[in-house]
């Protein structure tokens, strides 16, 4: 089933130290944000205070008017993806006050001294419900245990194996098809391309069979749904929503391998405030 090899970039250990630093105003940006979020905030006001934290923080949105493949410009410094929708919210999809019971995934992209840092994590307003504590636990335990395997000697199908594994074998929960982490490093996204779920026929994921070489930057990102794996999305708009409805989390570091194994760039986003009362 291997695929013919992928150009995969890589980066100098000095080269990293940039990447590191994009990576921590990513995590600072998170905890300042947290600290501000309240019951009753509307994804506009959040979206502004993306933006207050990242100018005093002297780095800018890399999310803001990025183009990709929708051809139309994202519209927010951040994605804000509330409830079913999975990632790519923009602050005026959803025009309401957030409310107890909520569930906001919020993912930060910067760019800071010429290197992109991008994290996401997943926000409960008000205490979770016991079938979404379980989702925020399904999300950060495959997402730790993932990162686990993004070290040399691996390909990138242990990553998705080791998610797969969690999610959906242990919590029985769903993995989104067709999302999945990404290199990065200079520019938001590069090769490899890296999938939550193992291939299921020759040629699927390309990258699947690319070993985990030192040198190398992604950012992997768990996104798992209640319900399904399966999403719809409308044309011309950003948003991506489960396709049945169902509550939706997602979780994302940024890492770089190295000789000794995977570095968590983005270290301290679990610590952030994510039950917000």
């Amino acid at each position: 089933m291997a695929a013919p090899s992928v150009h995969v970039p890589k980066i100098s250990a000095l080269e990293a130290e940039g990447a590191l630093a994009a990576a921590r105003k990513v995590v600072e940006t998170h905890h300042k944000l947290a600290a501000w979020l309240r019951p009753g905030v509307t994804l506009a006001q959040v979206d502004q205070q993306v933006a207050k934290v990242l100018d005093d923080l002297r780095c800018a949105s890399c999310f803001l008017h990025y183009k990709g493949a929708k051809r139309v410009p994202f519209p927010s410094y951040a994605c804000l993806s509330l409830n079913e929708c999975v990632v790519h919210g923009t602050a005026g999809y959803y025009p309401h006050p957030v409310k107890d019971g909520d569930v906001l995934k919020i993912d930060i992209g910067v760019r800071y001294r010429g290197w992109i840092g991008d994290a996401a994590w997943t926000y409960v307003f008000g205490q979770p419900s016991p079938l979404v504590k379980k989702l925020t636990d399904c999300g950060k335990e495959s997402l730790a245990r993932g990162v686990q395997e993004l070290r040399p000697g691996n390909t990138f199908l242990a990553w998705a194996k080791a998610v797969q594994d969690i999610v959906e074998a242990k919590y029985g929960f769903h993995l989104v098809r067709g999302l999945g982490g990404h290199g990065y490093g200079r520019e938001l996204h590069d090769r490899p391309f890296v999938s939550n779920v193992v291939p299921t026929y020759p040629g699927e994921w390309p990258e699947a069979f690319e070993p985990c070489r030192p040198g190398t930057l992604v950012a992997v990102e768990p996104m798992i749904a209640v319900g399904t794996g399966q999403t719809l999305e409308r044309p011309k708009e950003w948003p991506v929503y489960s396709k049945d409805g169902s509550l939706t989390v997602h979780y994302e570091h940024d890492v770089y391998i190295t000789d000794n194994g995977p570095k968590v760039l983005t270290e301290g986003l679990e610590q952030v405030r994510d039950v917000i009362v």
